[in-house]
């Protein structure tokens, strides 16, 4: 890659021709991705597809699939000796793209994924229409995307049913979780339904709710039934909890790795380096817990952070309190660590009981169109069972220096083609790496208010660590899921909830969890080998926005990106 000494702007170098083919490959990539996976494209910001839902079936994966090659073959035919600077990282970045998404359907590890966690049908089509406002494209636009629920939840059981007749059975325990959330939607009523809750005092109320009544609810109670009477007899136990125990899982999991991490990173790589960064951080707790709680053994210290009920919070309120408080210390810090970006604000919201029942502790949304903010949205269920120091990491992974800088700073990068402007979930070890390596950075910027709090930074590293090993062993191992369960119960400091919510998540997820630490590892990997190289020249400010300042990326092109900076210094 050649020298970019001022990666911000567009190469003046590269082919007009070149330039065209691949600003129009670009293009239609985009408008592709977003139209398969229209609930995505609305959560990124993207206007546009706020009226529409997915096609679950296995034939639109397909059809989606020859898609990508199309655009595969096309990317390979753009001379890549005609391109530079950030030309020559887009054409990278789509060869990437293209190649994850192929695997992705070609495995088709959700197909057969039943669940009640975030990535369950019935989640991501209600999360999707909770978390869209009704102004950003219209009532008529969420009205019709509520009226394509019931088709939605219907192509979502055959999915199921299709995969099973393959032999790709579901889990039982995660089908038992899914007729236990769906029971908790239908047994609400249509008058408090979930899915009205934007409309209300709107004039389109009325026709939201027949839609609902008369639509969806039907809808959601045959895809219930369906899990219930066609699925659940022979779903597998939790003995065989992974997808190595399915047909094709082994190969599946192994694509799923590398998409979510670099090519060439096996299974068996993931799981020691999980095992390595527990043995670690041990000696951090064990460090922190004789300075905060007179407690040396890295078990003692685990069961206290686990056990205290002075260490929960008492209210709501008091998370979001918290939460805020912690955002705006990384607000005024964040001067001497980066740019100062023209980027959106963050807000704070709370997460649907519904959802935060088997929901995770926190997440992430991109500010919308027409100045919407990004939003960091929270688990505040029964907060008596949540730890005070966990949130404040929470918040600056979630927040600010985390997720919302780097993906509000992506989003003013307008010299860019839109799908780098947009997070993409099949470059995750950069976006979640990202976040990981925030909760670190703030202990170095000062951001914690205690010390108490600073665990919260070890015991979320430590979960990272541990879903490698947890990962790699359902998955790959053949872990069953009281193992998996046993085993992050012993080395984290999370509840026994959280514990189960989490496996859960792994299981529906393959390959996902992987990610995190990953991620962290390289950009960490960066910074010392650029601290190195450049001794007192080096600017973490430059530094950081060599990381968040071309979007999205691969690992292998994030490496090459630093490598050019490094040398161009």
């Amino acid at each position: 890659m050649t020298d970019q000494p001022h990666q911000d702007e567009p190469a003046a170098l590269a082919s007009p021709t070149a330039l065209a083919a691949l600003a129009a490959l670009a293009e239609e990539f985009f408008a592709a991705e977003n139209a398969h996976a229209p609930f995505d494209a609305t959560l990124s910001g993207v206007e546009g597809y706020a009226h529409e839902v997915p096609d679950p079936s296995r034939a639109a994966a397909l059809r989606h699939r020859d898609a990508l090659a199309g655009f595969g073959a096309r990317l390979a035919a753009i001379p890549v000796d005609a391109l530079a600077g950030e030309d020559l990282v887009t054409h990278r970045v789509l060869g990437r793209l293209i190649d994850n998404g192929t695997g992705r359907i070609t495995h088709g590890l959700g197909d057969f994924s039943v669940s009640a966690t975030i990535t369950a049908p019935q989640n991501e089509a209600f999360t999707s229409l909770a978390m869209t406002s009704v102004d950003q494209e219209g009532a008529d636009a969420y009205l019709e995307r509520l009226a394509g629920l019931p088709g939605y939840f219907d192509a979502a059981l055959q999915l199921h049913l299709d995969a099973a007749a393959e032999g790709r059975t579901p889990l039982r325990s995660g089908v038992d979780a899914a007729l236990d959330q769906l029971d908790a939607y239908l047994v609400a009523g249509p008058d408090d339904d979930q899915l009205l809750r934007a409309l209300h005092g709107r004039p389109e109320f009325d026709r939201g709710q027949v839609i609902v009544r008369d639509g969806v609810r039907p809808a959601v109670a045959r895809y219930r039934a369906g899990l219930a009477q066609r699925l659940a007899s022979d779903a597998r136990p939790d003995d065989r909890a992974g997808v190595c125990h399915v047909p094709g899982g082994t190969e599946g999991y192994a694509d799923a790795v590398t998409r979510y991490t670099r090519p060439g990173l096996t299974p068996e790589e993931v799981h020691r380096i999980g095992l390595d960064a527990l043995a670690g951080l041990r000696e951090e707790f064990a460090e922190l817990g004789g300075k905060v709680l007179g407690i040396t053994s890295p078990e003692g210290v685990l069961a206290a952070l686990r056990e205290d009920r002075a260490l929960r919070f008492d209210s709501a309120g008091e998370i979001i309190t918290l939460v805020d408080d912690a955002l705006e210390r990384a607000r005024r810090a964040s001067v001497d660590y980066f740019r100062a970006y023209p980027i959106a604000d963050c807000v704070t919201r709370e997460i649907d009981p519904i959802e935060a029942e088997t929901g995770p502790l926190a997440y992430y949304q991109p500010p919308g169109p027409g100045g919407l903010p990004g939003t960091h949205w929270i688990n505040t269920l029964r907060p008596q069972t949540r730890f005070r120091y966990e949130y404040e990491a929470l918040a600056f992974h979630e927040s600010v220096p985390g997720h919302h800088l780097q993906i509000a700073v992506a989003q003013t990068l307008h010299h860019l083609p839109e799908f780098r402007r947009r997070p993409s979930g099949q470059l995750t070890a950069h976006v979640e790496g990202w976040g990981l390596y925030t909760e670190r950075l703030a202990d170095e910027m000062g951001l914690y208010s205690s010390d108490l709090s600073r665990f919260g930074m070890l015991s979320l590293d430590a979960l990272r660590a541990v879903r490698l090993v947890v990962d790699t062993g359902l998955h790959h191992y053949g872990w069953s899921r009281e193992r998996a369960i046993a085993f992050m119960r012993d080395n984290t400091a999370t509840t026994e909830a959280n514990v189960r919510n989490e496996i859960d998540r792994y299981l529906a997820w393959p390959g996902q969890a992987t990610a995190y630490l990953i991620g962290r590892r390289e950009i960490v990997r960066h910074r010392e080998r650029a601290q190195a190289a450049l001794g007192g020249r080096f600017d973490i400010r430059e530094f950081h926005h060599q990381l968040i300042g071309h979007g999205s990326l691969p690992l292998g092109v994030l490496d090459e990106l630093v490598t050019d900076w490094i040398a161009a210094q």
